[in-house]
């Protein structure tokens, strides 16, 4: 192992991280930002992705930069911000302050508040450090690959977004149609940017990972139904926390994962429709928490202890644990574990279906008010 990565991980006990471009494998951390969102990628050949960056005000971002170096990294390489909450990317000022960010990929920065239809006093000052970052800057579309460098002789290595600003790619020519659609249900939900997070799977030879940041119920749906448009993953990370109003059980099913991750908090996320879809859902071995749920009477609303990376109550002297993923560098296998309690977990890659497809369209059944 490296020898600087190998003082890294020694020194900072609680973000130990694989060896990564070391040594051919694709390396995920789960970084605890309290109920934001943040996942940080380091890709074989040593390329860093960070999905979503959680909230501002410096303990975020400082998580995220020290997983980061810890990792052994000097910048990030991509930053995809999936949509403009708070929590999703309101730590990126902050971490291009410390690590330098080469490349961002959002839904364009908006001039307005997202969530409002007049203007907002407030947001001028919340969005203009994340305009300032000195990066280039992409618009993501459905269809479009992030370029990623391959490692020589490793299986191929694709980031692609699947969906971006409520549309979605096509269905692929001659698809079937999903058999679980009969089954799909609308929800009541009061519109928001959340309905606009950009979809991306990241495959690496067989492995499929999926991160479709806040995306709501009825468009979740609208993917899968009435023809699975995404295909199946092996890692799911829950929609929006874990929340009722995203983790569509059609959704949740079809892409059958063998594995979930949930950047939910003591009190945020972890709600019934969305653990009660994970633990019915066909092939799931084990739900993954970075938090367990302490909301008054949904005690019920956890997974196993063992894999849960922080159990405590008091959101201010939380020793912030990780939940981790190292994928082998021939991708037929992947571990998950939470280095600050010794768990660790190896589970097979499945062979799977990845749907191709023609251009993007709005999905006719995307309607947020169902």
């Amino acid at each position: 192992m490296h020898a600087r990565l190998l003082f890294a991980l020694l020194a900072t006990a609680t973000l130990r991280l694989p060896a990564g471009a070391v040594d051919g494998t694709l390396d995920f951390i789960w970084v605890d930002v309290e109920g934001g969102a943040a996942t940080l990628i380091v890709t074989p050949a040593g390329e860093s992705i960070l999905i979503d960056s959680g909230n501002p005000g410096g303990r975020d971002s400082g998580r995220i930069v020290a997983a980061a170096r810890a990792a052994g990294l000097e910048r990030i390489d991509h930053h995809i911000v999936t949509h403009f909450h708070g929590d999703h990317f309101g730590g990126s000022a902050e971490v291009s302050a410390q690590l330098p960010i080469a490349h961002i990929h959002d839904n364009g920065v908006p001039e307005l508040h997202p969530d409002s239809r007049s203007a907002d006093p407030r947001w001028p000052l919340l969005i203009k450090p994340y305009r300032d970052i000195p990066a280039q800057r992409h618009v993501v579309a459905p269809g479009a690959e992030i370029a990623l460098k391959q490692r020589p002789g490793a299986p191929k290595l694709v980031l692609r977004c699947l969906a971006a600003r409520q549309q979605a790619v096509a269905a692929p020519a001659g698809a079937p149609p999903n058999p679980l659609a009969a089954q799909l249900r609308t929800k009541e939900i009061r519109p928001t940017d959340n309905d606009n997070s950009n979809v991306f799977v990241l495959e690496f030879g067989h492995f499929r990972f999926l991160n479709a940041g806040d995306l709501t119920w009825n468009f979740e749906g609208a993917l899968v139904a009435p023809v699975n448009r995404l295909g199946q993953v092996d890692v799911y990370q829950t929609t929006h926390h874990g929340r009722e109003d995203s983790n569509n059980t059609v959704f949740i099913h079809s892409l059958a994962p063998t594995v979930s991750v949930m950047n939910n908090g003591i009190l945020k996320g972890a709600m019934t429709d969305a653990i009660e879809g994970l633990k019915s859902s066909p092939g799931i071995q084990a739900m993954y928490q970075v938090h367990k749920n302490h909301r008054p009477g949904e005690a019920h609303n956890n997974t196993a202890d063992e894999f849960i990376a922080n159990h405590g109550t008091d959101p201010n002297g939380c020793a912030a644990h990780a939940i981790t993923l190292s994928v082998a560098p021939d991708a037929r296998t992947y571990t998950v574990a939470i280095p600050a309690s010794g768990h660790a977990r190896r589970f097979e890659t499945r062979k799977k279906q990845a749907p191709r497809d023609g251009p993007h369209h709005r999905p006719p059944t995307a309607d947020p008010a169902g």
